[in-house]
Formats: structure tokens, sequence, C-alpha cells
């Protein structure tokens, strides 16, 4: 925004009525006609916020004060919460939290795909708080406030925000970002370490710390004794993901467990897993109760990382191939298999984009397909789904749009009809929507 932009904004706060949530969590209102995003402000409320933004098409603002409050509206349990942009909705009840993210996902199934479920499946919600068990964190010396901010970003992602700790990371960080600030304080090189990433696994946990500059010994040194003293192993990256190498303790490996399906997976800290642990233990289950397989039948996992959803598969008895991008992960997901005695799924590596000829391993048919894609979708894959001839898919997915296109794909024009969806709170307390379904071949 222009500094000129920057002086039109009124020093006055203004009255809007919020009238929904955007599908950032904001609350939505009109001022003379005009679109208005408050952050912090709930449907059904009067409010007064002062605006931040401003373009032609619509207004930002942050709420100052709720004149008229909805009856959803709780106190935040974090006291950062409305600077550290980490949470967009912990001023909403969990319990709303989880009925809008199924009415956005319902919306976007009437308004992209022109689709319905025949069911809703119930929502998956377990314990919403110190959930997180993957974040990237940013790191900034700050001259002014005399240290290293580390945390997440603030509302509207500029600056780091000065948080001392926070509810929703993995407890074995969530009371760490101080100590994490004098940590990288007392480095040689404070203003040059670029970001944080978290990982725990059920017990264990690691950092990989991102620098631009090369580190001391004496640097080593404080990192190796802060691991000590914390529990927490510390990784390093000094450029590509190729970088990353352990730095203290020597054999530090990262866990955990699906217990009910006797599997456990090994998984490195810059690896995607699920960031909620007992989010993914009930999305794992419904998905396979959804694939409803036997033993004999022939299952494709697409987009398979590390095996989550392949090695649960197989434990049915059922023979399946699990197909992955990332060469690592597929070396991961083998071993995986190997140390859980599986020997009924294969892995390979392979794009995806690639037609339907190069791609030979597609040409044979499968009984059913597991597709988890990223926030882009499964768009190009589903003609090869298709032809394969299963007669199940369930589709996993973080993005309501990109499901809903798909879901508009599929049952317009392959041929399934959308048996059943439904919403997983994989990322409570934020805007983010993760959500199952399942679809049937039509009986021609």
């Amino acid at each position: 925004m222009s500094r000129r932009n920057r002086r039109r904004l009124p020093d006055e706060p203004i009255q809007l009525d919020i009238s929904d949530l955007a599908h950032d969590g904001r609350g939505v209102g009109r001022v003379d006609d005009k679109v208005t995003f408050v952050h912090g402000a709930l449907p059904g409320e009067r409010v007064l916020a002062r605006l931040t933004g401003r373009n032609r098409r619509h207004d930002e603002g942050i709420a100052l004060q709720i004149e008229q409050a909805s009856a959803d509206r709780v106190e935040p349990a974090c006291r950062w919460f409305g600077n550290c942009g980490g949470c967009a909705l912990q001023h909403l009840a969990p319990e709303a939290q989880l009925r809008w993210k199924q009415g956005r996902l319902a919306a976007n199934f009437e308004r992209i795909g022109q689709v319905q479920p025949q069911s809703w499946l119930e929502p998956l919600a377990a314990e919403p708080w110190h959930y997180r068990r993957r974040a990237r964190l940013s790191a900034r010396l700050v001259p002014a406030k005399g240290r290293v901010l580390v945390g997440f970003r603030e509302v509207g992602g500029r600056y780091v925000a000065d948080i001392g700790d926070c509810r929703v990371l993995d407890p074995a960080f969530a009371d760490r970002l101080l100590s994490l600030s004098e940590l990288i304080g007392g480095l040689s090189i404070p203003d040059r370490i670029a970001q944080i990433e978290c990982a725990a696994g059920d017990d264990a946990a690691a950092i990989v710390l991102r620098h631009l500059e090369p580190l001391t010994d004496a640097d080593r040194r404080r990192l190796c004794t802060w691991s000590d003293a914390n529990r927490i192993a510390v990784w390093l990256q000094s450029g590509g993901p190729d970088t990353v190498n352990l730095l203290h303790p020597e054999g530090h490996q990262l866990r955990y467990r699906l217990d009910a399906f006797g599997l456990e997976f090994e998984f490195h800290p810059q690896q995607f897993v699920q960031v909620n642990a007992a989010i993914n233990r009930l999305l794992t289950a419904r998905a396979i109760e959804l694939m409803a397989a036997v033993g004999g039948e022939r299952l494709l996992d697409l987009f398979c990382g590390l095996g989550n959803f392949s090695l649960p598969l197989a434990r049915s008895g059922a023979d399946v191939l699990g197909v992955e991008l990332a060469p690592d992960l597929v070396a991961s997901a083998e071993y995986n298999a190997r140390r859980n005695g599986i020997e009924n799924a294969r892995f390979i590596a392979a794009d995806l984009q690639q037609s339907l000829d190069q791609l030979e391993w597609m040409r044979q048919p499968f009984d059913g397909v597991l597709i988890d894609p990223p926030r882009s979708g499964a768009l190009e894959v589903l003609p090869l789904v298709a032809a394969t001839g299963a007669g199940r898919i369930v589709y996993v997915s973080c993005d309501p749009a990109t499901l809903a296109r798909d879901a508009g794909e599929l049952v317009h024009r392959h041929g399934y009809r959308l048996a059943a969806a439904g919403v997983a709170d994989m990322f409570p307390h934020t805007a983010h929507v993760e959500s199952i379904a399942l679809f049937v071949r039509e009986e021609k």
C-alpha cells in the first residue's frame, strides 16, 4: 500500500455489523456498501474497528471494541492473540469453529463443484491446544527490543510477533520461545538466523536452524549445550534441503505411532507428517474405514508421503502401491514398511503430471484409490484415477476449494457419486479446513 493510501485511512474507528467469516477467518462487514474484512470480529456482531488497509475492492481493519457480541464468542486463551498471526479463531468457541469449517466445505461443494454429499460424516476433533508438532518459526534480531524475536508473523505478516509462549505448539516448544531467543542471541551471527523449523514425534523433538553464514566452533558448543539442557535435537541447514545435517545428539530419531494398526513411523524433521498427531490417528482410521478394503484387493495411494495411509491400508490384507514425487519420502516409506514387517506394500517415485503412456503402473486396474494431494489438488490426475476402474476413491484434502473442484470433476465427468464427506480439525483456532470425502463409482 502506498504512503498516500495510508494517509487516507480515517483516524476515527468505524462501526459495522459483521455478517460472515471470510476464508481466512476475518469477519466480513460492509461500510457504504463496500466490503470490509475485520480481524477479531464474528458473524452477528456489531463492532468498532480501526481501518488498517484500503483498496478499490475492499477495506481491512481490526476490531477495537465489541458492541454486540456473538453467542459463540469466547475469551482467547492466549494473551498474544490479536497480535500474533499464528491463530485466527481463538475468539470463536471450538464447536462453532467446526460448524464454520463444515459450512465452508458445504458452500464450496455447492458453489464450485455443484455437488453435495449424500451424507455428512461426524467431524473429527481432539484436544485443541498443544497440537502442533510441526511449525516453521521466524527469527529476527530487533535491536530496538534488545533481543531476537522468535515466533509466528504478526497479523498481516510483515513483522515477527513479540510473544513469549505459544499454546498451540507441541509441549516440547510451547514454553521455549524465549529460550530460543536467548540461544540465537548468544550466537556469533544472531542477525543471520533465518528461521527455525520445529518437529516433534511422540517421544522426542528437534529443531532445524537455518543459518545464512557459517557458525563458529563456540556457536556449535552453545547449541549442543542447549540441546542437552532441553532434550531437543539440533539440526543445521546452511543452504538447500541437501545441506541439512544433525549436529547433536548423535543418532537422534523422530517417530510417531498409529497404535490402532500396530505401526510406528520414523521421519526426518523436515519431512511432511500431519501436523496434529491426535487428528492424524482419527483421520487414518476413518480413511481405512471408508476404503473398506479386504484381503486380495489392489489399492493405490497417490501422494503417499512416507506411507501414513499406505501402511494402515496394507494391514487390511490388500496389496498397496504408494506413489510419491519425492524420492526421500519413497525411501522412508519403504523403510517404514520393512521395520513394521509389511510385505504387501510397495512404493515408487513418479511425477503424476506425466501422461498415462508414461505411467505404466497406472494402466493396471485398482479396486480403490486414496488421494492426499497438496493444496493445489489432484485435477490433472483424476482422468488417470478414473481409468483404473476403482470402485471407491477416498480423498483427503487440505483445501476445500480444490476438493470441491475435483469433486465436480469426479461426479460430472467420471461417473462417481459423492457418497460422504466431513471435516477434521487438523488446525484448531485457524481457518485451515482439512476434510475427507468418499466417492463411489456409479453402477452402469
